[in-house]
């Protein structure tokens, strides 16, 4: 189900919190979704905006098209498509967790700011072992194949 940024307040504590551009989805992404509704809860995918998404690539799909392919996947209950910063996303949902994948640890954990407002709200980050494949390398490795033909 689709949800609105005004609709976030009303699952306080109740759901595990995913997010990220998702552009293109991929199988990696769907390991993802799944390990994060076998931890018992459900599961809110936060889809970052085009204007995030093309700061790593030209944006193959738009975040409406991601929000609606999203939406039918069986793992995920909720996606909020952000309009603003995921920080204030979970300021304003505070989940009981936010789950983000182990490629994350690489990079020294989720950003200071989000960091504090978990700690804040109580709300518990989890790193999964999930991280299989790269939207960024997928694209990469498909502009690379077209511009050899």
């Amino acid at each position: 189900m689709l949800i609105s940024t005004d609709q976030l307040p009303q699952y306080r504590q109740q759901v595990a919190m995913v997010d990220g551009s998702f552009d293109p989805i991929h199988d990696g992404h769907i390991g993802y979704f799944k390990a994060a509704r076998d931890l018992g809860i459900p599961v809110l995918c936060n889809v970052a905006p085009d204007s995030w998404t093309a700061t790593k690539h030209p944006v193959f799909l738009s975040q409406q098209q991601r929000g609606v392919v999203l939406d039918a996947i069986r793992y995920i209950e909720y996606v909020h498509l952000a309009a603003i910063p995921t920080v204030e996303v979970l300021k304003l949902l505070q989940p009981k967790m936010y789950i983000k994948g182990n490629d994350w640890i690489e990079r020294g954990g989720i950003p200071q700011v989000e960091a504090e407002v978990c700690s804040k709200y109580g709300i518990e980050v989890v790193y999964l072992q999930t991280v299989t494949n790269s939207s960024s390398q997928i694209l990469a490795r498909w502009s690379e194949e077209n511009d050899k033909k």
